[in-house]
């Protein structure tokens, strides 16, 4: 059974990943705590994975109580950098109590700069970290970002050590070492540019006893068509034992998902173009492209994912903001108003389905979302396609976990 902490959860790939074998070969699972700080990632992950929040508790608390509950925490309201007390005060309390309730029912950490290695479950098996990208991305130009995973760069890359703080408190006070640690991040990690790094971290985890194994893997083998190339590796608590080693070695090999291609899901099976229902035909409406000189640009330069008569094979990768070039792609759309082009963009429907989440997963966020002052709703389009584009491919994580859960089962003495 894998029983895991799950930091950097975001909206909760692994815990979707989890529950579909846990659906389809009655997989044991249990996710002892999430950590996150995206204040809309927290009330996101809690809603599809909880499902709808009852209030009850947090609406009999005034809206002092439920900033003495939040303001000790390190919180972000952008994903970027920690929000201030005063950004905090001026949440609105549906947020507050929203938020507060999240953390509870997702056990959240919050924060991994506020963790303690002796702060987790001792029957943990297994930590994921997908930490930040955004400093190792070929396109960290944009974020004004250059200094990669250097543990000295005090970018949001580098609280990727703070996982090595975590582990090495855990080792110090001589707790239970999780079995398995799983990182996923983007391909550019493995790069020239970043390998010294890299390399330093794999071999922080080799002194506190681990072997590490690196795939990278693209998500159209997977059952998803969209060419997203990331890397993921597992790291597998090994310590001394050589045979221990070389059995999960062999294993890994024998089964190399490197070479796995599964049949995958058309694109046409994906994307919402049927407009004779209404949904589709709101969302499609509300992601038309403006007919601006750049806007134009944008549609010239990028994929073509369907011009009404023929879809393409492979969407290119689910960036965090469809509005800008590169993105994941255009579609032909007809149905032209005032200042819009003949096109449009994914909506975050499509971004989350193209991550392997489940249409139902999407749609409890839009049945549960909720009104945020006088900014509209909480989830608003820009805010969930974030969301999606931060995410890991559902699918992947799925094999991955296969794989993790036999070497539990079978290697290790349980």
């Amino acid at each position: 059974m894998l029983k895991m902490v799950e930091t950097f959860s975001g909206i909760g790939a692994q815990a979707k990943a989890l529950l579909n074998l846990n659906q389809k070969y009655n997989y044991d699972f249990d996710i002892l705590n999430t950590a996150d700080w995206d204040i809309s990632a927290i009330i996101a992950y809690d809603i599809i994975h909880n499902k709808k929040q009852n209030l009850t508790l947090y609406e009999k608390m005034s809206k002092e109580a439920l900033l003495e509950k939040i303001l000790p925490l390190t919180l972000s309201t952008d994903g970027k950098k920690p929000a201030t007390k005063e950004a905090l005060k001026r949440l609105n309390i549906d947020v507050l109590r929203r938020l507060c309730c999240a953390i509870d029912r997702s056990k959240n950490l919050i924060s991994v700069t506020d963790i303690n290695g002796c702060d987790l479950p001792d029957d943990m098996n297994i930590l994921t970290y997908s930490f930040p990208c955004q400093d190792l991305s070929i396109a960290r130009a944009w974020h004004g970002s250059s200094g990669g995973i250097d543990r000295n760069a005090n970018n949001r890359s580098s609280m990727l050590w703070q996982i090595e703080r975590i582990l090495k408190e855990r080792k110090e006070a001589n707790k239970i070492m999780p079995r398995f640690l799983l990182m996923e991040n983007v391909r550019n990690i493995a790069s020239k540019e970043h390998e010294a790094n890299f390399i330093e971290w794999q071999n922080s985890l080799e002194k506190l006893g681990y072997f590490n194994y690196v795939y990278k893997l693209n998500a159209k083998n997977f059952g998803i068509p969209q060419n997203r190339v990331r890397v993921y590796m597992i790291s597998f608590l090994v310590d001394d034992d050589e045979d221990l080693k070389n059995t999960i070695l062999e294993f890994i090999h024998n089964n190399d998902l490197a070479k796995l291609k599964l049949d995958s899901k058309n694109v046409a099976d994906i994307l919402r173009t049927d407009y004779s229902n209404s949904l589709y035909k709101y969302e499609a409406d509300a992601n038309q492209i403006n007919d601006t000189k750049s806007r134009r640009d944008i549609c010239k330069n990028n994929a073509l994912l369907y011009d009404y008569t023929n879809f393409i094979d492979l969407v290119p990768t689910i960036t965090t903001k469809q509005d800008r070039h590169p993105n994941s792609g255009v579609i032909k759309y007809k149905n032209k108003k005032l200042g819009k082009c003949d096109f449009r963009y994914l909506t975050p429907r499509e971004c989350f389905m193209l991550m392997g989440f489940d249409e139902q997963d999407f749609q409890i966020l839009l049945d549960n979302n909720f009104n945020n002052k006088k900014n509209g709703k909480f989830f608003s389009d820009a805010k969930l396609i974030k969301m999606a584009g931060n995410s890991i491919v559902v699918n992947v994580l799925e094999e991955i976990f296969k794989q993790i859960n036999f070497i539990n089962d079978n290697f290790y003495q349980n």
